[in-house]
């Protein structure tokens, strides 16, 4: 897409307004768990302030669908960013109005202000032309740099976009595009998608459009149950759904047209239940019992998925392969989280649980990207347009 980089403004003694990812995890306190995103937005921020820019940062937190809840302040987020920056950072009790506008109108170059969750307002997230005007009145540039949000036709991700003339991607966006471009628009072969998770029917869409464009998809997760049911195989008490099975056999028999391009677990790891972590044993996929689940990919499976890992010159991966919250079932997840980490490949990884994994496996470093975006990062496995990187095109 023809958009632009912060890189190629002049924001000198200019308002430039940033919407940010800053949907941190806080614990009960309200004290941030992972400041994460918050890290990865520093060389934007950064770079705005070093060409003299007059930043204002705006972001939501949580879903507080329309109401001010001070639990989902973003005073927190202005915290901990004045201590990353070593710098004072300003901050707006409000994201729109007289006062906010006379603050922002009062910023010297170099200087920060953080605005108060912007889905404190009901008009956000149904995109209201009224409501986009009053942002618009904050920018004289606008920088969107939440590829996180970059699914959402929203007021601060795209309605603003199209009242303000200066608009473009920030460092983290570009990055993001880069990465997931080199990864599916012309990548280097052979292509390797790892899909897993819990449902078919959420990544339905991503299956059908990487089977089309990969050279191999391997299943896990508990997903991977309703495409062995659609095999024929008796899976006990394990999660299938059953209303997309028929779903299942369809892209088996596509699949089939390409040899070898479609491959689903060999064997697993089945207790009664998530919760009977001591009663665990390893099966192949055709001979669960009938008061078991299959939980997590075996071993073979593991090894099997490995070594088509190792033959990969690219790889995606988006969704664990069982129940890795709990310790008995995590192994498989684990492992593929350090084959992935292994491969010479370039490796893009996405999704809050995918993430998680390759951080509690260790090997976090040694994934080529990984992507800040969850929904963003499916729809563009999807094959759609991202309605917050078109409001960018010039």
């Amino acid at each position: 897409m023809a958009v632009r980089c912060i890189t190629d403004f002049d924001m000198y003694d200019k308002r430039v307004f940033c919407r940010f990812d800053f949907n941190v995890p806080l614990d009960e306190t309200g004290a941030i768990r992972d400041d994460t995103r918050i890290v990865r937005a520093l060389r934007t921020i950064k770079f705005a302030v070093n060409k003299g820019a007059k930043l204002i940062l705006c972001s939501h937190l949580g879903r507080p669908k329309g109401e001010v809840k001070p639990e989902l302040s973003l005073k927190p987020v202005a915290t901990r960013l004045s201590e990353l920056l070593n710098q004072d950072i300003k901050f707006a009790d409000d994201c729109v109005g007289p006062v906010v506008l006379s603050m922002v109108n009062s910023l010297k170059r170099g200087e920060i202000i953080l605005l108060e969750n912007v889905r404190f307002h009901s008009e956000e997230t149904k995109n209201d032309p009224e409501f986009s005007a009053k942002l618009a009145q904050l920018a004289d540039v606008y920088i969107n740099d939440a590829f996180g949000t970059a699914h959402r036709a929203h007021c601060s991700t795209v309605g603003i976009a199209k009242l303000v003339k200066l608009k473009g991607v920030g460092l983290l966006m570009k990055e993001e595009l880069e990465n997931l471009e080199k990864a599916f628009s012309n990548p280097k072969r052979p292509v390797i998608g790892i899909i897993g998770g819990a449902k078919v029917s959420d990544k339905i869409n991503i299956l059908k459009s990487i089977l089309a464009r990969m050279d191999m998809v391997l299943i896990g997760g508990g997903m991977a149950n309703t495409f062995l049911k659609a095999q024929g195989m008796e899976l006990g008490n394990s999660m299938i759904e059953s209303d997309m099975v028929s779903t299942a056999q369809q892209i088996i028999q596509t699949a089939a047209t390409r040899e070898g391009s479609l491959c689903l677990p060999r064997d697993v790891v089945v207790a009664p239940d998530p919760n009977r972590g001591s009663d665990t044993r390893i099966t192949s996929v055709d001979k669960i019992g009938s008061q078991e689940m299959a939980l997590d990919i075996g071993p073979i499976t593991v090894s099997e998925f490995s070594d088509h890992i190792q033959k990969a010159a690219t790889i995606v991966w988006n969704g664990p392969m069982g129940v890795f919250e709990k310790d008995a079932f995590k192994k498989g997840t684990m492992e593929i989280a350090k084959a992935v980490a292994a491969s010479d490949g370039f490796s893009v990884v996405g999704g809050g649980d995918s993430v998680r994994a390759v951080v509690q496996a260790g090997v976090s470093k040694k994934i080529s990207y990984i992507s800040t975006g969850g929904g963003a990062f499916m729809e563009f496995l999807e094959g759609k347009v991202l309605p917050g990187v078109a409001a960018l095109e010039m």
